[in-house]
């Protein structure tokens, strides 16, 4: 097979495992459309009482707990979190925030289930990983959206007390091109068998059941399987860069049997069944990332006070002043992403597909940024751990901890170039559904000549649209005060977003697909938009308690945004993409093997891509 075959075929299991349909309205995909709809998110959704109650209490026993009896030092140490704790956890219903009540589980709404995690990764990232696994992309979400009666009834009480569950996706050959996925499930009688390798399975070591994605056919579907099933091995526990509580592996499935009634959904439908999972599932990455920025801020408030040089506070020099601003306003943007979009999944009335992707990136992204700069503020001691300042007399601040254990958030649960590909496909949606035949290099002259007549109605309609709107009323949105001036610009700049992605159709048409720096710019902007947004309108709830302090952190994240904005317009059409692919293609072809000349390579010999071979079952029960 050519590539040229090979990719079509891939892109092709890809958008038949979308969800196409758009039942419900959504706030981002309209924004990506020039129509800024302030009306979808605002006011922002509320909660009932008594949920709200159930929630604040859940989330203060989670603290209690996390006090008493949780030592984030000693997990970093021992890479591995205490069976007592995961027990204990269990016992607060931990391991079922948002399973229903009727399942065994809280039914806690999605903005609790945030908070709880935003507190957990603040004070213990592979802890919150753990939980998060379990619960956005384990075997309770894939069966709330999915199971049946049965299965939800036979599997739900069992994840709500405490059995871990694990998502099996991933293959030592497969990232995020699922058209390669190569284990398969085999129909036979009442049962499939399933054969394959799967890598990285978060919680893989210690599960007690699994959701894994085979193939039947031609087509992906999706399976629970109890984790102690005859032929199943746990080959290895990885360790990776940080996070090193996690309990992630590579799983041998050899002959598993499984029963038929343990297909999830029908078959052919498993990889739209974990795409559709991951819409609310990516919602505790967000609420993982709102945690680390803000203990950040702690951290660089903290540390900006004591630290004295040159006569003044460290956190007072403009060098560092302008990092802490950076830090706070971020955190506080972030937190309003995560709050933003976990309301508007509890809500239902928004589809929230696009919303959820941009927290993802957004969050995962700047969070990152934010920790980086923490460690450059404490200079040594930020690259110093935690265990190392302990010992030497200091406080044990985990600030490279903390950066090493975020940076896997920008790879997993779909990388940021992955995320940023698939925001975009939503996005441009309705570009595709009036003028997806005209761009398509390989439909017919008939098929283009419908296309241009659909096209020609849809864009006669949408771009007199783009050319005005309350942006450009000095008057609008100024029930928001000193923040008005920032809703303006957002609304300007979603119809500027919206003409840049239409002159971009139409100068590359089909090839558009193919400029992935374009196209990422494209999204962030449209992530940026979509964080001040949120910020503005958690400004103006929060000052009702606080004042104008909500409004100054917005303020200022909105006007660092409005730059970082601008500067992705200037670089849509004035950049070095075209010679940068140029001079990729060159390094791997070959060309500049002189620039490595006068290295010595660590790494060890083995091959790219492999499996662990022999060995024995490591997988371990929590005791």
């Amino acid at each position: 097979m050519t590539q040229h075959a090979k990719y079509a075929e891939s892109r092709q299991v890809g958008e038949q495992a979308r969800e196409k349909e758009w039942a419900r309205p959504s706030f981002a995909k309209q924004l990506f459309l020039g129509d800024f709809r302030m009306d979808l998110v605002h006011p922002a959704p509320t909660l009932p009482d008594a949920a709200t109650k159930k929630g604040e209490e859940f989330v203060r026993a989670v603290r209690r707990f996390l006090d008493a009896r949780v030592d984030p030092a000693l997990i970093e140490r021992t890479a591995q979190v205490p069976d007592d704790v995961v027990k204990g956890l269990a016992e607060l219903g931990a391991f079922g925030i948002t399973i229903k009540e009727e399942y065994g589980g809280l039914g806690l709404p999605y903005l609790y289930y945030c908070r709880a995690l935003t507190l957990v990764g603040s004070y213990c990232p592979a802890l919150a990983t753990l939980l998060s696994a379990h619960q956005s992309i384990g075997v309770p979400q894939p069966l709330k959206l999915f199971g049946t009666e049965e299965q939800k009834r036979e599997y739900l009480p069992r994840c709500a007390a405490g059995e871990i569950s694990a998502f099996l996706l991933t293959e030592p050959d497969v990232g995020s091109d699922p058209a390669r996925l190569a284990t398969t499930a085999v129909r036979d009688g009442d049962e499939y068998v399933l054969d394959g390798v799967k890598l990285w399975t978060t919680n893989g070591v210690i599960a007690d059941l699994l959701v894994v994605m085979a193939r039947t056919g031609k087509k992906i579907s999706a399976f629970v399987v109890e984790a102690d099933s005859p032929g199943i091995t746990v080959k290895r526990r990885n360790t990776f860069m940080g996070l090193r509580g996690i309990e992630n592996g590579v799983t041998e499935l050899s002959q598993v049997r499984v029963p038929a009634k343990n297909l999830i959904g029908k078959e052919g439908e498993g990889l739209r069944i974990a795409l559709t999972t991951l819409n609310t599932g990516r919602l505790s990455l967000p609420a993982t990332c709102a945690g680390n920025a803000k203990w950040a801020v702690k951290i660089a408030r903290e540390w900006g006070n004591e630290r004295v040089q040159w006569g003044r506070k460290v956190g007072l020099h403009e060098a560092v002043a302008t990092k802490v601003a950076f830090i706070v306003a971020t955190a506080y943007a972030i937190d309003a992403v995560c709050e933003l979009t976990a309301r508007l999944a509890d809500d239902r009335r928004n589809d929230i597909r696009i919303e959820a992707a941009l927290a993802k990136l957004f969050a995962s992204e700047l969070s990152y940024q934010v920790l980086d700069e923490l460690v450059q503020i404490r200079g040594g001691r930020g690259y110093e751990t935690a265990e190392s300042l302990v010992a030497r007399g200091e406080r044990g601040v985990p600030a490279e901890q903390m950066l090493r254990d975020s940076r896997i958030n920008r790879i997993f649960e779909g990388s940021s170039e992955i995320m940023r590909l698939a925001i975009t496909r939503e996005a441009v949606d309705a570009h595709l559904s009036a003028a997806g035949e005209l761009i398509n290099p390989e439909a017919s002259r008939q098929e283009r000549a419908q296309a241009l007549r659909r096209a020609g109605r849809f864009y006669a309609k949408w771009l007199p649209t783009l050319v005005a709107g309350t942006g450009n009323l000095p008057t609008a949105y100024a029930g928001f005060g000193p923040l008005a001036g920032h809703l303006r610009f957002v609304e300007r700049t979603s119809r500027k977003l919206a003409r840049s992605t239409f002159y971009g159709m139409s100068r590359w048409q089909g090839r558009l697909e193919h400029k992935q720096a374009f196209l990422g710019r494209i999204v962030d902007i449209g992530a940026e938009l979509y964080a001040m947004t949120a910020v503005c309108l958690k400004a103006e709830e929060d000052s009702k308690d606080l004042g104008r302090r909500p409004y100054e952190l917005a303020d200022t994240f909105c006007q660092q945004s409005r730059r970082r904005v601008d500067a992705l317009f200037d670089r849509l059409w004035d950049n070095s993409d075209n010679l940068d692919a140029r001079v990729a293609g060159y390094v791997l072809d070959g060309r500049y093997t002189f620039v490595e000349e006068g290295i010595l390579d660590p790494s060890v010999e083995g091959p790219w891509i492999g499996s662990p071979e022999g060995g024995e079952n490591v997988r371990r029960k929590i005791l």
